[in-house]
């Protein structure tokens, strides 16, 4: 925009009027000035609200949720978990029995558990009772593979419900158990790093452990196969994953089944290439093994667990999906977010970020309705950063803003399960860590659990800019999903709404809720890191007080602390939070 004007030679006298031009100018100016304000401001348009003379103006976001339809409904088990096979490396794998982590998983049911991940195809199946028996000599590795035998006969209990072996493990064997992982976690990131995976062997006592805690905790297997057994033709040779299934059928054991993991990396770390269209003739394979076995006939089968679908990749996906699309219950994928080994703490605040899985969902979602329209898709192996982690940030509070946005936006884009890796292992991406204590993101999952429900709801703002301008993206700090509210919480009643926030400004954002929000109770469930690391800690507090377990071994209550009704909610700067709406009567929530 120009502005000409031809100013007087001299200047004007005091009682002279100013010259026409000045009124566009000052105009001028003034929008420019409301731009630049509201740039810096994060995008946000206050909203045209009488005020008193004198007063700032305040910019104050309505927010209301349509509900007599929802947007999405996507699986019971929508927040799900992953146990990698490493965990029989290092010797974990026979402490899943512990009754803190047996009481940790029960918070998440129900959910599916994956066993899978990198070490997926290079694991043997065995069927050998006690291998560890022909291993002599006493020693600290002797009796952490034996030690079991000793703790039946004196510390395991039955479970009331179900009958689990349930196991009060003594220190001494878990602090030798430490030591021993905390050796092994060196050699797993060598392998991981130089790209070649020693094989594992799985013996039939093993899968009973693996089984064990999966069914007491509630939670559905799925059993990741060895795909990188070949023969000669390149044909996949199912030899051992017969026996597994034979052996699996035998003990009546309820589990799903997958064959592989990242196929799109064999030549990488095998040196020998599968496309999409062997690929899905392994599975038309698979498929042909399971129906012939009575309790596996209707078993359900996903694949085929893709790494992040760039071009080679969707030219995988693509082929597999031509052959075998129809075969599997659900197509699968998986989304790492960072680099595990240049990750700063401020990374899990950009808004960039946040959103670069939108493009990966909208890529895999076009390849999948081309060939099987409405098919269901997940993601598997989800994690914020790779290559194990990074200690005191991947498993810290900051990381959770990645973890809750992956929920919101998976749900809203009708994503139907979404499986977090993991839930404990080596590393420092999981829930849980080696000292059997719930890490951040586990306490943000179990306010998940608890709280959301399937039916996803359609959020309505006022006050936030949502019309980008040409040539520039808008990326929203502050982000507010909705559901229906867990109808399995007895705590309210059927028709309530939850909301969660993510607000990543610096400053606290002020929210008033309208339309069939209005003048509502609310309980808030606000989540903000606990002690003097802030972003960085590994401990959280909810509405206040610090989440620990209680001293007997089981969660604690989440209480709630309730908003007066038409309050209008403040959000706290880097901060995220659940908010239930009570007695809202919302028709889509209901009914289920």
């Amino acid at each position: 925009m120009r502005v000409l004007c031809a100013f007087p030679e001299a200047m004007p006298s005091s009682n002279s009027r100013p010259p026409a031009c000045l009124a566009p100018v000052a105009l001028f100016l003034a929008l420019l000035l409301h731009l630049s304000l509201s740039s810096q401001a994060g995008d946000r348009r206050p909203l045209p609200v009488d005020r008193a003379p004198g007063l700032k103006e305040k910019t104050l976001i309505l927010l209301d949720v349509s509900t007599k339809n929802p947007v999405r409904t996507v699986n019971e088990n929508f927040l799900s978990l992953q146990l990698d096979p490493s965990i029989i490396h290092d010797g974990w794998l026979d402490f899943l029995s512990s009754k803190r982590l047996v009481t940790l998983a029960r918070g998440l049911s129900p959910a599916f558990l994956r066993f899978g991940g990198k070490r997926t195809d290079f694991l043997q199946f065995q069927n050998l009772r006690n291998p560890a028996k022909s291993r002599g000599g006493p020693g600290p590795d002797y009796y952490l593979k034996n030690y079991e035998d000793d703790i039946v006969r004196s510390d395991v209990a039955l479970d009331k419900q179900k009958g689990c072996k349930i196991a009060q493990h003594p220190d001494v064997m878990l602090e030798l158990q430490r030591e021993k992982a905390a050796q092994m976690h060196l050699v797993l990131l060598k392998e991981q790093f130089s790209n070649t995976y020693s094989n594992l062997i799985l013996t039939a006592r093993s899968l009973d452990k693996l089984y064990n805690f999966a069914d007491c905790s509630g939670l559905h297997l799925i059993f990741a196969l060895n795909a990188l057994r070949r023969n000669p033709n390149n044909s996949w040779n199912s030899s051992s994953a017969l026996s597994l299934l034979k052996y699996s059928a035998s003990k009546k054991y309820n589990i799903s089944w997958e064959l592989g993991n990242e196929p799109n990396n064999y030549r990488t770390m095998h040196g020998r290439a599968v496309n999409g269209s062997q690929l899905g003739k392994d599975y038309i394979q698979l498929k042909s093994l399971l129906q012939p076995i009575r309790i596996y006939s209707r078993a359900s089968l996903y694949g085929p667990n893709i790494g992040r679908p760039r071009k080679n990749v969707i030219a995988l996906l693509d082929g597999f999906m031509k052959v075998a699309g129809s075969t599997v219950d659900a197509v699968t994928w998986q989304h790492c977010y960072i680099d595990g080994r240049v990750v700063k703490v401020m990374d899990f605040l950009k808004t960039r970020l946040l959103d670069t899985l939108s493009d990966q969902i909208r890529k895999i979602q076009k390849v999948v309705n081309t060939y099987t329209p409405g098919k269901k898709i997940w993601l598997e192996g989800v994690v914020t950063t790779s290559a194990g982690g990074t200690n005191n940030l991947s498993d810290s509070y900051a990381a959770g803003f990645l973890w809750l946005n992956t929920l919101g936006m998976l749900a809203n884009q009708g994503i139907d399960v979404v499986i977090r890796h993991s839930f404990f292992d080596h590393g420092y991406n999981h829930l849980v860590d080696q000292n059997f204590n719930p890490l951040p993101d586990y306490w943000l999952s179990l306010l998940y659990k608890r709280l959301i429900g399937p039916k996803v709801l359609a959020v309505h703002v006022a006050g936030l800019q949502r019309k980008p301008r040409p040539g520039r993206v808008i990326r929203d700090k502050l982000r507010i999903y909705a559901h229906c509210t867990n109808h399995h919480n007895h705590n309210y009643v059927r028709g309530s709404i939850t909301l969660f926030i993510i607000n990543l400004h610096r400053s606290r954002k002020k929210i008033k809720l309208a339309g069939t929000l209005r003048d509502k109770l609310v309980h808030q469930y606000l989540l903000q890191p606990y002690g003097q690391e802030g972003l960085k800690s590994k401990s959280v507090q909810l509405n206040g007080q610090p989440l620990t377990m209680v001293d007997d071994g089981t969660l604690p209550d989440l209480k709630p602390r309730p908003l007066r009704a038409g309050r209008t909610l403040v959000i706290p700067p880097v901060t995220m939070g659940f908010y239930v709406v009570k007695n809202v009567n919302a028709l889509a929530c209901r009914y289920r």
